[in-house]
C-alpha cells in the first residue's frame, strides 16, 4: 500500500502527503479500537490485568505494536500490541473467557465499520474506494473526508478478517481454542509456539513472485464481501 503511493510522488506529492496522513489516522483508530476492546472485555470478565498494565485505555500510544504497525503501513494487514490477560481469573472460565476477549477486537472492528457506514448508506457522507487516489483526485472537504471514512472502514475490516485467522499469535487462535471441543483444542494449542513463524512465512511468500502465493487472494474475497454488506458499494 505504502508503495503504491510513493508511486504518486513525482505526479502529486501534496497528495502522497495527504493519503500517509489519512492511512496513518485510519490505523491508530483500528488498532486502538480493537486493543482497547480486548482490555475493556478482560476486564468485563473480571480479569484486571489488562488495566493493571494500562491498556485499558483509547491512548494509541498504548496499543501499537512497531512491527504490525509498520505491516499495516505497507502492506495492509498487521496487528497491535498483545493485551496481556489471565483467562484464569475470567468469570466464564480460561478456555471461553480467553476467546470472548479475543473475539472482541476483531467485532469491535466490524462494529466501527458498521457505524461509519451508517451516513454513508443515508446519503450524509460521501463514499469511493479507498484505493481512489488517482493522482487528479480532488482536493474538497468532502473528498478529503470520504478518503478518511473510506479507510477507516477499509482498516477496520481488514483488521477484524486478518486476526480471525487461526494462527496464533492472532485472535483466531484463541477463538479457535476457545470453540474446540478440548481433545483437539489441546492438540491445536500444541501448535502456538510455532504460529508467529508459521505467520511471518505466510506473509513473506506473498512476496516471493515465484512462490505464486498471495494471502490476499484467502484476504481479498473476504474483505471485498464483508465492505459490500457493510457499506453496500463495491471496493
Amino acid at each position: 500500500m505504502l508503495f503504491q503511493y510513493l508511486q504518486l510522488l513525482p505526479q502529486n506529492p501534496g497528495l502522497v502527503l495527504r493519503l500517509l496522513v489519512v492511512t496513518l489516522l485510519s490505523l491508530l483508530v483500528a488498532i486502538t479500537v480493537h486493543e482497547a476492546s480486548h482490555a475493556l472485555i478482560a476486564t468485563w470478565q473480571g480479569d484486571r490485568t489488562a488495566r493493571a498494565y494500562g491498556r485499558l485505555t483509547l491512548n494509541p500510544l498504548r496499543h501499537l505494536d512497531p512491527l504490525g504497525t509498520i505491516f499495516m503501513f505497507v502492506i495492509g494487514f498487521g496487528w497491535g500490541k498483545p493485551v496481556p490477560v489471565n483467562p484464569f481469573w475470567m468469570k466464564s472460565g480460561p478456555r471461553l473467557g480467553a476467546a470472548l476477549v479475543a473475539l472482541a477486537g476483531p467485532a469491535s472492528n466490524l462494529l466501527v465499520a458498521l457505524l461509519l457506514a451508517i451516513p454513508v448508506r443515508l446519503g450524509l457522507a460521501a463514499w469511493h474506494s479507498p484505493f481512489a487516489y488517482q493522482p487528479l483526485a480532488q482536493s474538497t472537504i468532502s473528498w478529503i473526508a470520504a478518503d478518511l471514512i473510506g479507510r477507516v472502514i477499509f482498516f477496520n475490516v481488514i483488521l477484524a478478517i486478518f486476526n480471525l485467522l487461526p494462527i496464533a499469535p492472532l485472535d483466531g487462535f484463541k477463538v479457535a481454542l476457545g470453540l474446540l471441543p478440548r481433545d483437539a483444542a489441546e492438540s491445536f494449542g500444541r501448535l502456538e509456539p510455532y504460529g508467529p513463524g508459521i505467520l511471518m512465512s505466510v506473509i513473506l511468500l506473498s512476496y516471493i513472485p515465484l512462490v505464486g502465493f498471495d494471502l490476499w487472494d484467502i484476504l481479498g474475497p473476504l474483505v471485498r464481501a464483508v465492505l459490500l454488506v457493510v457499506v453496500g458499494r463495491p471496493l
